[in-house]
């Protein structure tokens, strides 16, 4: 009678293990999926207010055609139709080329006294401000839930219900690392 209510005690033991790190595992996967989906609020706001700075910039600088025509193009890709990778990528490309388009602005005066340009330099400033801060806590639930994913015991319920790894936020090059300065 004993090795009987010790078996169905150890059962229950797992079973309320096993669910402990698949519901700690569900928890944390969300977490992340939300922290993106706050970092993808912010680039996608980002990614609509770049053609209303390149048409304001091209105002005054339509010998510059090459520099915006490459803005406009990452611009008009379907950014609903991105995989959250393909948003990740498109968002590096886009900080890549905002310090030209601000470049570019510092080559005109005019320019930088225009009230429209002031204006959508001032959110855009903002706007990667909350980029940054929202790819701080998305890296953040990435890094705990890739942790909880590889850690023992839950790698086990992870691996038995699939649960994978999620990509970190990262900046290729140096240039990109910096926060794009916007001065007048």
């Amino acid at each position: 009678m004993i090795p009987a209510i010790i078996m169905i005690a150890i059962v229950v033991i797992l079973l309320l293990i096993l669910t402990g790190c698949y519901n700690k595992l569900v928890k944390q996967k969300v977490t992340a999926e939300e922290a993106f989906s706050t970092m993808d609020v912010y680039m996608k706001k980002r990614f609509d207010l770049i053609p209303n700075l390149v048409e304001t910039v091209k105002g005054y600088a339509k010998h510059e055609e090459e520099t915006l025509a490459k803005v406009v193009s990452l611009r008009n890709q379907n950014y609903s139709k991105m995989s959250s990778e393909e948003k990740m990528e498109s968002s590096a490309a886009v900080s890549r080329m905002i310090p030209q388009i601000m470049a570019l602005a510092e080559s005109y005066p005019d320019l930088k006294a225009n009230q429209n340009f002031m204006e959508l330099s001032g959110q855009l400033e903002a706007v990667e401000a909350d980029i940054a801060s929202a790819r701080r806590y998305y890296n953040g639930a990435v890094k705990q839930y890739n942790v909880t994913v590889q850690s023992v015991p839950t790698n086990i319920i992870a691996g038995l219900f699939h649960f994978e790894t999620k990509p970190m936020f990262e900046l290729d090059s140096e240039e990109e690392r910096q926060n794009v300065k916007v001065k007048f």
